[in-house]
C-alpha cells in the first residue's frame, strides 16, 4: 500500500519556539478572532469529515462498495492536496466558532466559558471514538482532557505550555452522542510547573477524572 505524508511543518520564522503566539491562543480560547480562515463552508466540510469517520468505524462494505469508495477518496485528495497549508496557516485552532476549533483530530466539544480561572465546555464523543459496548474509548476521553487542560494551563500561566504527565481515572462508563460537561482548572503554579485537574461529567454522574503537570516552555522551546 502506498502512503502518502502531507508535510505541514511549521518554519522556523515562528517565535515562542514554533507555538503560536501566547495572545493568539487566548484569543482564540475566547472567541475573541477572526473567523474566516477557511471561509464559510468549513464548518460543513469538518462536519461531513466526521460523519465519514462515524461511518466507517462501523462499515462492513462489499468488495464494490470498498472500491467505489477507495476511488472517491483517491479523487478527493487529489483535490484537497492543492489546499494544504502549513499548520499556522490552517484554520484549525483559529475557529472558535466551531466546535474543537474545527479540528476533526479532537473530539467535538464547545467552550462555554474559558478564563484563568479554567474552561468549561460541553463534548460529545461520536461513533468513531466507540472504545466497544457503546461506550467512548478512553484513549479518545483522554485526548480530550490534555486538549483542555492544556488551555487551561496556558490560561492561567499567561503563556505557552507543554503536557509533562497525565493521569485519567474512569470512573464510569462515558456515553456516546451525549453532550457531557468537562470542567478544567489549574490548582497551582510553582515557577515553570503549573499543575492541572479536570472531570467529566454526564449530568450528576462523574465519567472520569484527570490531573495533570504541564510546563511553561521558554522562549525558543518546542
Amino acid at each position: 500500500m502506498d502512503e502518502q505524508r502531507v508535510d505541514a511543518l511549521p518554519t522556523a520564522e515562528h517565535h515562542e519556539g514554533g507555538f503560536r503566539p501566547m495572545a493568539e491562543l487566548i484569543d482564540a480560547a475566547t472567541r475573541d478572532v477572526d473567523i474566516s480562515r477557511g471561509g464559510p463552508h468549513y464548518g460543513e466540510l469538518v462536519e461531513q469529515t466526521r460523519a465519514l469517520m462515524d461511518r466507517v468505524r462501523l462499515s462492513s462494505p462489499s468488495d464494490d462498495l470498498a472500491l467505489e469508495a477507495i476511488t472517491l477518496l483517491k479523487e478527493l485528495n487529489a483535490k484537497l492536496d492543492g489546499a494544504v497549508v502549513d499548520e499556522w496557516s490552517a484554520p484549525t485552532w483559529t475557529r472558535a466558532d466551531l466546535p474543537a476549533r474545527g479540528n476533526i483530530t479532537l473530539p467535538p466539544y464547545v467552550v462555554d466559558e474559558a478564563g484563568r480561572d479554567g474552561v468549561t465546555a460541553r463534548v460529545t464523543f461520536r461513533t468513531f471514538h466507540l472504545g466497544g459496548n457503546r461506550a467512548a474509548h478512553g484513549g479518545h476521553i483522554g485526548v480530550a482532557f490534555d486538549d483542555l487542560l492544556g488551555m487551561a494551563a496556558a490560561l492561567h500561566a499567561g503563556a505557552v505550555t507543554r503536557t509533562a504527565s497525565l493521569t485519567v481515572d474512569y470512573r464510569s462508563i462515558t456515553p456516546l452522542d451525549t453532550p457531557l460537561r468537562l470542567h478544567a482548572f489549574a490548582e497551582r503554579i510553582e515557577g515553570r510547573k503549573v499543575y492541572v485537574r479536570a472531570t467529566l461529567h454526564d449530568g450528576d454522574r462523574l465519567c472520569a477524572e484527570a490531573n495533570g503537570l504541564f510546563i511553561v516552555l521558554k522562549p525558543g522551546q518546542q
